[in-house]
């Protein structure tokens, strides 16, 4: 950690200010948001705040907010930066969904950045000749798996609407960063060495990341010219150079050229792209309001789900490593799970019963399941009022966990929380012309389109949005903020946010202690125990519990990245998770 935070500072103390201001002056913000995290207690601020998962991106939001700039202005530096130093997680070639809430009217909007299918794109795209679903990595691997980028135009929708500052000045850092080449982080270092044969398929992506035909290492630095252009036509044409020109060719050469596994990815696709506002999805927990993104995430509705089922419990009182808080909220997942696999998809092309799923009556009806002493036997999706009639079959889509997290407050009452991502870790291992990673977010679709006759709802279809399991939250009181976070981790991003919310809310844990609480995740019946935590083994008195009670469960890594922020009093607490390289800067 020593040597990490000496590169770190080290390099920021070489960098050019943001708005002429001394970098002697932040610099130490970095090695004391590192210190304080590695201590276990929340970062404190009083007029803003920003967390994110690295801590050059978080410095260059600081830098934002501290001249003036709003949560927006900070999100544009921050993304910019990420999608350099964490390419393995979220860029320019990638989609993010985004949840405001408005200091001024106290309004929550939701912007839909979320990768569209090509209209060239097929059902059967994710099928062999026989009509079987490929293996994963064959299709994820190249331009196959690409859908259209949704994140440089909400960057540029976000800072249009809620933004003060100069968008040309946003991207200064970043440039700089990847003309003069940033220190590689030890997760970036360990991402490439896992994955090195699979980015070894591809000669530029190769020649970025294996450079001598070995992984780039943490420490070193490593420049992206490539990159630094495209944000410099970014800044200085907006959102437009992204989706026509030059850039926009080098993205549909990179995809319809892409050996062995060549995509469908056209100029057509890229020039339509347009984000979408949303209408949020809020549910009620304890007098609480938990708003977040609709579909085509699941993310708010499982959350709501979830938090629904458990109303009636008193969480508080159990506490948090008692059997019953996790029998609980184990099974109020795993039903909060079948309804996602059956219902949740781009409701533009399925309908869909969003306001039935988090109905006050049918969360009644379903949490009255969870009136007993062990756990439920067998979880089906329930039958939420609905004005049309449906029949859809459970999915089987596979989420891999990857992404980012950035929560922000400013000084103007405004509140940020976007969670962004190219899905699998380095999306499809494609790397463009202008220096950026392409997703994979097309296999977050169901390879199969039909079960047993039924039609699946998350089937891939022409022009639609994958489902996602992002979840973006912004908890109110009384319609204020409490409480701002997210993380990324594939279809583990609900429990994690919900684990986070319950840990804060009920079990009164300051914000990062919420955060670094083990988690303990079920989706489908196995009970998935945090390696390395009080959690983890079956001699653990809780895990012996949760056996005895009917679950099965296993010991994994469960490796969340949750960036958050509670407001109470007029006081901002940041916590970031331990788990990852993020921290929290505020004034």
């Amino acid at each position: 950690m020593r040597v990490f935070t000496l590169i770190y500072t080290l390099t920021v103390l070489a960098m050019p200010s943001f708005a002429q201001q001394s970098s002697d002056a932040v610099a130490p913000e970095i090695s004391t948001a590192l210190a304080t995290k590695a201590s276990g207690t929340p970062v404190q601020a009083d007029n803003w705040m920003v967390v994110a998962a690295n801590p050059l991106a978080v410095q260059s939001g600081a830098r934002v907010l501290r001249a003036g700039g709003t949560a927006a202005d900070a999100m544009v530096a921050v993304q910019s930066v990420l999608g350099l130093v964490e390419p393995q997680s979220s860029g320019l070639g990638g989609g993010a969904f985004l949840v405001w809430y408005d200091g001024k009217t106290g309004d929550i909007t939701t912007l839909d950045g979320r990768e569209t299918a090509p209209m060239a794109a097929t059902p059967t795209l994710f099928q062999d000749r026989t009509g079987a679903p490929l293996k994963f990595f064959d299709a994820v691997v190249g331009g196959l798996s690409v859908g259209t980028p949704g994140t440089p135009a909400l960057m540029a929708t976000a800072q249009r609407r809620w933004g003060k500052l100069a968008w040309s000045d946003l991207f200064s850092e970043a440039i700089s960063l990847a003309d003069t080449g940033f220190p590689v982080s030890p997760r970036l270092a360990a991402m490439v060495s896992y994955d090195q044969k699979r980015l070894s398929r591809f000669p530029k992506t190769a020649a970025y990341l294996l450079p001598t035909g070995n992984p780039v290492k943490a420490g070193e630095l490593l420049d992206n010219p490539a990159y630094a252009a495209s944000l410099r036509a970014l800044s200085e044409q907006g959102a437009k150079a992204f989706y026509t020109g030059k850039i926009a060719q080098g993205i549909v050469d990179t995809v319809q050229n892409a050996t062995g596994n060549p995509g469908v990815l056209s100029m057509a696709d890229l020039r339509q792209y347009t984000i979408k506002e949303r209408a949020a999805i809020c549910a009620p927990y304890r007098g609480y309001k938990v708003c977040g993104m609709g579909p085509p995430s699941s993310g708010a509705l499982s959350v709501g789900q979830i938090l629904g089922l458990l109303n009636p419990f008193d969480l508080a009182k159990l506490g948090a490593t008692a059997p019953e808080s996790w029998r609980l909220i184990g099974d109020a997942s795993r039903s909060a799970f079948a309804d996602r696999g059956r219902y949740m998809a781009d409701s533009d092309f399925v309908p869909m019963p969003t306001k039935g799923l988090i109905d006050p009556a049918y969360l009644a009806s379903r949490s009255a399941l969870l009136m007993r002493d062990t756990v439920l036997e067998e979880v089906a999706a329930g039958n939420p009022p609905f004005d049309h009639a449906l029949n859809l079959s459970p999915d089987d889509s596979l989420e891999l966990p990857s992404t980012s997290h950035i929560s922000i407050v400013d000084r103007f009452g405004n509140a940020l929380s976007m969670t962004t991502t190219i899905e699998n870790a380095f999306g499809s291992r494609l790397i463009t012309p202008g220096g950026y990673f392409l997703n994979n977010e097309l296999t977050d679709f169901s390879f199969r389109t039909h079960r047993d006759g039924v039609p699946i709802a998350n089937r891939l279809e022409p022009g639609k949005r994958p489902r996602s399991s992002m979840a973006p939250t912004i908890v109110l009181k009384d319609g204020k903020p409490v409480m701002v976070v997210g993380s990324p981790g594939g279809s583990r991003i609900i429990g994690y946010v919900a684990k986070t919310i319950i840990a804060h809310l009920d079990w009164n844990l300051d914000i990062q202690a919420a955060i670094d609480f083990p988690h303990l995740i079920n989706r489908f019946g196995t009970y998935d125990l945090e390696a390395g935590t009080t959690a983890e083994t079956i001699t653990n008195p809780l895990a012996k519990a949760l056996l005895s009670l009917g679950f099965e469960v296993k010991s994994r890594n469960l490796n969340s990245g949750l960036h958050a922020i509670s407001l109470s009093a007029g006081q901002l607490s940041g916590g970031a998770d331990h788990r990852r390289e993020g921290i929290a800067i505020g004034d």
